[in-house]
């Protein structure tokens, strides 16, 4: 006798047993059992077909409870926004006042989170990261400086503020922190059309340092107020368009320097670039040209061939740019080259970031201006820091929070302009030398940015023989990076609409200016917005053969028409006053067509008398297209057909039912396509299926 062990499954009572004089039997039973489930779903089945379980499914429909209001919404829209993340914390605080304090910090300073797992040979990681990426940092903060035509010391103090507090308040552990190419141009090509940096650059140097004071501001509020979706304005093709007009820009820029060109254009679109250069070649200096295309011939070669053939190399590549301007400061010293034409650095003011709390622009009167470029230069920093940060998270699996990076970048930028720091963001060639060079934890960060504090109290001297077309070679170096030609080529492939908007940024910033660029790329992508919401699809649908399912007869052929009935959905999420006439002619131009040829066929035996809309696609409506879907009503009945709706939405019909709309169409509301086909066609008015 079978003994059942206790905590034995049930299942394992009915198991077969292996002898083949029961197999037989085994079988029998199990397809006897598959039978009297298959009668049961029949059962049911013509159950839910019946007229009284179609009319009260009908009932679920119509007599939905209100949905909530606008107040409603907004007071849930605020407390999951701002409450939501530390309520129940607060409510813990009284239960477990010290878990539940440090729980709460952790929110707002993410590396209390890893820190209990950090150990030594982390630490020995971070430092080494952190050491190669200083090198890496060094040169490029002074160039990028340049490029934002500051004074080469501020983009070393922008090294320095903005990646300590970014280390405590970022949730990425591998981005780098500091000055960018792409920045500085924003900068470079929108500040001056309010103040000259040539002839009044303390004035430009205010207006540089309130533009970012308000956008950290501006990247703060994002994060306070969980604003993460203003970011995705800058769609992914137009970045890409952006960035490498970008590239291109900046790269033509440099000729002034790498050339030893004296008059140069201030403008920045590659016409004018290309024109100042050709006017201005007889005062080419041979000797700065000479220094600055053999370094960039040296920091490319060891870029991109050493490093990606010798992957213990990688250190060479991230330090190349510094062994350029120590190799090239010592060439220049010794021969004495700036006294043949070849310019050089000279004097960089040296010691900790000073005070510019006082020279911060409030009262000025591009004060709006500077509002204005603040808020266009936190959405390409933020848009990039969190496009590189993700990017390193995904590879090491951990989750980046957009919401705490946008408020650790914004703190960071408003401590910076407090400190003499123009706007920071994550770099991508800088991040890509911290991941390879085994960096663990944000620590990386605070270590390169005392080790360029160190650079400012002690070395600064030892740069005034640097050459500026040194700097030049290194920005330049770090441009192919920025264009993407392979990504354009995906976009070209999967979306024609996104690649348009990806051109015309590019060529937006290469042939007019940055911020047309810019305008045009989003310009595009609210355009394809507008003509897909205006103009939206409509899907006339079929029942897909051997089942109850319904779908678009373009896209499965397969697909049967009903006789006498015309079923309809459209592409869209929501009607309302800008769609709701185009969409009504649509529908109505078709039915009239599918009704003229049922006429012309088959003599009237198939001729359309039902319009099905169905609305399961439709989240909400307004009162434009309401009085639209009377009118298609009217329109229709005038052509003796009627109109059925299928699975509206919670919104919508609560809507329809406040605005009477019901009772015009007599009730013909269903919750499925088919129960609205067999409702209405069975009726005495109508023709049977």
């Amino acid at each position: 006798m079978a003994v059942t062990r206790e905590g034995e499954t049930e299942s394992s009572q009915f198991t077969p047993n292996t002898d083949p004089s029961n197999t037989k039997e085994f079988s029998q039973t199990l397809q006897s059992f598959a039978e009297s489930e298959k009668v049961q779903l029949s059962v049911f089945s013509q159950t839910l077909q019946t007229p009284v379980a179609s009319e009260r499914r009908r009932d679920w429909v119509l007599n939905v409870p209100e949905p909530p209001g606008l107040l409603s919404n907004l007071k849930t829209s605020f407390k999951k926004t701002l409450l939501c993340p530390l309520e129940n914390k607060i409510q813990c605080l009284g239960k477990h006042p010290v878990p539940t304090l440090v729980s709460i910090l952790s929110v707002i300073f993410p590396p209390l989170s890893w820190c209990k797992e950090y150990n030594v040979t982390k630490f020995k990681r971070d430092i080494l990261a952190g050491l190669t990426l200083a090198s890496l940092c060094i040169p490029q903060s002074i160039g990028y400086a340049t490029l934002a035509k500051l004074d080469p010391q501020y983009g070393l103090y922008t090294s320095v503020i903005p990646p300590l507090i970014y280390a405590m308040m970022g949730s990425s552990r591998d981005i780098a922190i500091g000055p960018v190419a792409v920045v500085s141009l924003l900068l470079s090509s929108m500040i001056p059309k309010l103040e000259d940096p040539t002839t009044n650059p303390i004035a430009y140097r205010k207006l540089v340092l309130t533009v970012t004071f308000f956008a950290g501001a501006f990247q703060a509020a994002f994060g306070l107020l969980r604003l993460g979706f203003l970011v995705d304005f800058l769609s992914h093709a137009a970045i890409v368009g952006f960035m490498a007009g970008a590239a291109c820009v900046i790269g033509l820029q440099q000729l002034k320097s790498l050339l030893g060109i004296s008059n140069f254009t201030n403008k920045t679109d590659i016409i004018s670039v290309l024109t100042s250069i050709c006017k201005s070649m007889h005062t080419l200096n041979p000797y700065s040209f000479i220094i600055g295309s053999s370094f960039l011939i040296f920091i490319l070669s060891t870029k991109y061939y050493l490093a990606r053939k010798y992957k213990k190399l990688f250190w060479l590549a991230a330090m190349a740019p510094l062994l350029s301007v120590i190799m090239s400061t010592l060439l220049v010293f010794l021969t004495r080259a700036d006294k043949h034409g070849v310019k050089i650095v000279k004097h960089i003011t040296g010691g900790l970031n000073p005070s510019s709390l006082h020279e911060l622009q409030f009262n000025s009167p591009h004060t709006a201006e500077a509002a204005k470029i603040g808020l266009i230069i936190a959405l390409v920093a933020l848009t990039e820091a969190i496009a590189v940060g993700r990017s390193f998270a995904t590879m090491k699996g951990y989750r980046l929070d957009g919401n705490k990076e946008m408020l650790a970048m914004g703190v960071m930028n408003i401590t910076g302009s407090l400190t003499s720091c123009y706007v920071a963001t994550g770099s991508f060639s800088r991040t890509a030398v911290n991941f390879s060079a085994g960096c663990e934890t944000a620590v990386s960060n605070i270590v390169m940015a005392i080790t360029v504090l160190i650079s400012l109290e002690f070395c600064t001297r030892l740069l005034y023989f640097t050459p500026v077309a040194i700097l030049a070679s290194i920005i330049l170096s770090a441009l192919p990076g920025l264009i993407n030609i392979t990504e354009a080529k995906y976009i070209w492939k999967v979306d024609k609409m996104d690649f348009l908007a990806c051109a015309a940024a590019f060529l937006g910033v290469l042939f007019v200016s940055v911020e047309i660029g810019l305008l045009l790329a989003v310009g595009i992508s609210f355009a394809k917005i507008i003509l897909n919401s205006i103009q939206p699809g409509t899907e006339k649908l079929g029942r897909l053969p051997g089942s109850d399912l319904f779908g678009d007869m373009e896209q499965y052929p397969i697909a049967t028409t009903t006789p006498g009935a015309l079923i309809v959905r459209v592409k869209s999420a929501l009607l309302c006053f800008a769609n709701a006439n185009f969409i009504r002619g649509r529908i109505l131009n078709l039915a009239l067509e599918e009704q003229n040829e049922g006429v012309m066929e088959s003599a009237n035996q198939d001729r359309v008398q039902l319009v099905i809309l169905d609305m399961s696609n439709l989240l909400n409506i307004d009162t434009s297209s309401i009085a639209a879907l009377e009118d298609l009503q009217n329109d229709l009945e005038s052509n003796g057909m009627q109109l059925a709706l299928a699975n509206p939405r919670w919104h919508v019909i609560h809507k329809l039912r406040l605005a009477n709309f019901l009772k015009k169409i007599e009730g013909r509301v269903f919750l499925t396509i088919g129960e609205a086909i067999e409702a209405c066609l069975t009726s005495k008015n109508m023709l049977p299926i």
